[in-house]
């Protein structure tokens, strides 16, 4: 193997790692008593201000900024929306409604959700593969919730979980067209969808949860997880894309749901039986083949720059 491809898959393992490590960030700020909106609204919000700051310090990123037609604006609002306010806002209220591995499973089915919808609303079949990888899914997703993996859930953490997973797909379908259609870099298209997603949660939390006391270690999180997991990560991430195909970065990504699930165990005292790490490792596989039975609903043209939604 080529040393830029190993180098390439080492540096996209370690961003999955600091994806994964967020869900227990999180956890630990919100038994700090951070509101969860609130609590997302400032990590992406802070992390959306060091985007748009290199964004207008780079030439090219603002001539990219500068040449977005109105449609493509709305697009970008419908973006920011999707990807951050309902999905990554549904991400925190599920953590403080769900044990971490039980929210990432519904998170992992993207994939599976948006080969449904395509089959559904636009006929696009899946090949063989995607059934065995549907298929797949299924059996390990009964199995985990079988094996106990639902103890501790509550009705209102599967609703807000279902949420965030329908919320996700969608945004994985518009956001793969927004960057297809765009013809802009990356960073034109994720800052400022970021901050107007980040503004409508903050403005949301504000509202709904008022204006919280955050600790010393709280702001010390939300730094962490705005500046390294959020901006450092996205930007590495799409780095490892300009070397590693579609293939073996969405294998490396489906690696999170055991990644989390070790991490839980770890540092959030919610260990697994060894049914529910067998049924976990399973859905991991199926989602990979549903990302690439040739359903359709890959992006055409240039390659999407965002990675899987589950994150981050």
């Amino acid at each position: 193997m080529p040393r830029q491809v190993l180098v390439a898959t080492a540096q996209a393992f370690l961003v999955t790692l600091l994806w994964s490590s967020s869900w227990v960030l999180i956890r630990i700020g919100l038994d700090d008593a951070l509101p969860p909106l609130v609590f997302a609204g400032l990590r992406y919000g802070l992390a959306a201000l060091l985007l748009l700051a290199i964004a207008v310090a780079r030439p090219r990123t603002r001539a990219d900024l500068r040449s977005l037609t109105r449609r493509q604006w709305g697009e970008l609002v419908a973006l920011g929306l999707m990807m951050y306010a309902i999905t990554q806002g549904a991400q925190f209220v599920g953590l403080a409604l769900l044990p971490a591995a039980t929210l990432s499973l519904f998170y992992s089915l993207t994939p599976v959700a948006v080969a449904i919808g395509a089959l559904l609303a636009l006929g696009e079949r899946v090949g063989r593969g995607g059934v065995l990888g549907l298929a797949l899914t299924v059996v390990g997703g009964v199995t985990y919730f079988l094996a106990g993996g639902g103890a501790g859930a509550t009705l209102a953490g599967v609703a807000v979980a279902l949420v965030g997973l329908l919320a996700n797909a969608a945004a994985s379908v518009l956001g793969r067209g927004v960057n297809a259609r765009a013809h802009v870099s990356a960073l034109a298209v994720t800052a400022p969808s970021m901050a107007i997603g980040a503004a409508a949660l903050l403005g949301t939390g504000l509202a709904v949860e008022g204006l919280p006391q955050v600790s010393a270690r709280g702001w010390g999180i939300i730094v962490v997880l705005a500046v390294v997991n959020t901006a450092l990560a996205w930007t590495l991430w799409n780095h490892t894309l300009r070397t590693l195909r579609a293939a073996p970065s969405a294998a490396i990504n489906n690696t999170m749901l055991i990644q989390i699930a070790v991490l839980a165990a770890i540092f959030l005292g919610e260990p697994l039986a060894a049914l529910q790490w067998i049924a976990l490792a399973v859905v991991a596989l199926g989602t990979f083949l549903v990302q690439f039975s040739g359903s359709g609903t890959r992006p055409v043209g240039r390659r999407s720059a965002r990675p899987s939604p589950d994150d981050r």
